[in-house]
């Protein structure tokens, strides 16, 4: 039996599997990934500051201006689409066998394969929150020329700043809290694009009770000792190949 068809035989018993991916599950559409040998925090894009610095909340505070540019040259991502991995988890819902997404992608692309149940444990790139007044600002807003370097809000005047945690900053304690209580209740998880380094959101996996877990990625993670099953394709291609093994509906 293959990997995928093991994939497929475990998602075939499972009634409340949850998915926990990270920057591996988008880059199949074209978003560039973080930490790898060639992701943006290898590379060196400004001569002072690392990229980890500028995508920080200390930094937004200190060098706004550089903040905006770092964050619109780099972290709005423009002409993406869902790739079949995304699409394949939005079926996987509609099918009633993945009850909830949680990612720590910033990007959007699972809502817009379809999917209706999603934990962004990072924020959305898509949401640019006042932060006085509260009011949400479109991507498309602090892109305008008028709103360079440094986008205010229309109705009071406050910053606007991307809606994502910048280093430095908490998790939302509801969304985090929503995403334990799913992970512990699933009877499988599938953790997938993600090297399980970046903290708190690593931490997730501990909470799982349930009968199968499976790693999909590329790398070796620290949890693959304790997975059912391990697998080292891309992801995209994987979920597509498991669902298509599913029984047709």
């Amino acid at each position: 039996m293959t990997d995928v068809e093991k994939l497929a035989s475990i998602l075939k018993s499972s009634h409340g599997a949850v998915f926990f991916g990270g920057a591996g599950m988008s880059t199949e559409s074209g978003v560039p990934d973080f930490r790898s040998a060639n992701g943006i925090y290898s590379r060196k894009l400004h001569q002072e500051f690392r990229p980890e610095e500028m995508a920080s909340h200390s930094f937004l505070v200190h060098h706004p201006e550089a903040f905006f540019e770092f964050y619109r040259e780099h972290r709005i991502f423009h002409n993406i689409r869902p790739n079949a991995g995304h699409e394949a988890l939005a079926e996987l819902e509609r099918r009633g066998i993945v009850r909830l997404v949680v990612t720590q992608n910033i990007d959007g692309l699972h809502q817009a394969a379809g999917s209706q149940n999603v934990c962004e444990l990072h924020g959305s790139i898509a949401r640019w929150p006042c932060t006085v007044c509260g009011t949400i600002y479109p991507t498309a807003y602090v892109l305008q020329e008028e709103q360079k370097p440094i986008p205010y809000c229309e109705a009071c005047g406050g910053l606007v700043r991307p809606g994502v945690v910048l280093y430095g900053e908490g998790l939302d304690p509801d969304v985090l809290e929503k995403s334990i209580r799913a992970i512990r209740d699933a009877d499988t998880l599938i953790v997938g694009g993600t090297s399980l380094v970046v903290y708190p959101a690593a931490g997730l996996i501990d909470y799982f009770q349930g009968r199968h877990l499976v790693l999909i990625n590329q790398t070796e993670t620290h949890a693959d000792a304790s997975a059912d099953l391990v697998i080292r394709s891309p992801i995209g291609q994987v979920l597509k190949e498991a669902v298509a093994a599913l029984p047709q509906r």
